[in-house]
């Protein structure tokens, strides 16, 4: 489902330049649950980033489904994304003045199309049927993420990615968070794609992928990290 090749890409902080990914080489399988770790500053939401189509890379290609993501035109590789990836960011990112209803059905107005009986059964599938027309000033953290789930699988994408989906969350909402998001995948056979700095949630998944150094360490692939 997603094959990344050499993938690299760096910063300039100053006089100095940083590596962030380092030729990176990646294959994840259709409907698989991946879980990205490592240190701070490892390289793991700039990959989450480069594999979704948020950033290009320097050198290297990712394709989604046999797609060329960074080969399409900027038009194309949006309808691409609109139709294929839902991305869960750690702030939410909601629209503040639009409702949880309203902003679920936002990926189908971009994508030109009347989504909103999807997006009420989107919220339906994340418990927040009866919290559709509140704002997200409304909502708690642990709603205000759910509505962000909601907004990201409207769509039936065939992949996932998350970044620190329960960063901002205590440990009682985070548990329902991850499993609402791995019943989600499930449900579907959705491949998911989650960065995150707890070891307990990691295991929850298929696979570990630990990055150190802006790379992937195949002899830490299949290890149970406690550097997440």
């Amino acid at each position: 489902m997603i094959k990344a090749s050499n993938l690299h890409r760096s910063y300039q902080i100053g006089k100095k330049r940083v590596e962030v990914l380092h030729g990176i080489e990646l294959s994840i399988e259709k409907g698989e649950r991946v879980f990205l770790c490592g240190p701070s500053g490892a390289g793991k939401s700039t990959l989450l980033y480069t594999l979704a189509g948020l950033e290009r890379p320097q050198q290297g290609s990712v394709s989604i489904a046999g797609t060329d993501l960074y080969a399409l035109n900027p038009k194309r590789q949006a309808a691409f994304r609109n139709i294929n990836i839902g991305y869960i960011f750690q702030n939410y990112l909601l629209l503040p003045e639009l409702t949880a209803l309203e902003n679920v059905m936002v990926p189908g107005a971009i994508g030109g199309r009347d989504s909103e009986k999807q997006a009420k059964e989107a919220l339906e599938r994340v418990g927040l049927s009866e919290r559709a027309d509140h704002l997200p000033a409304e909502l708690s953290g642990g709603e205000q993420q759910r509505v962000a789930i909601a907004r990201a699988v409207v769509n039936r994408p065939a992949v996932l990615f998350a970044d620190e989906p329960t960063g901002n969350l205590d440990s009682r909402n985070s548990g329902e968070v991850m499993k609402l998001l791995l019943g989600l995948a499930g449900e579907s056979g959705t491949t998911l794609v989650v960065v995150t700095h707890d070891p307990s949630l990691a295991n929850s998944g298929d696979r570990q992928l630990i990055i150190k150094d802006g790379s992937i360490n195949p002899a830490l692939v299949t290890e149970v990290s406690q550097r997440c």
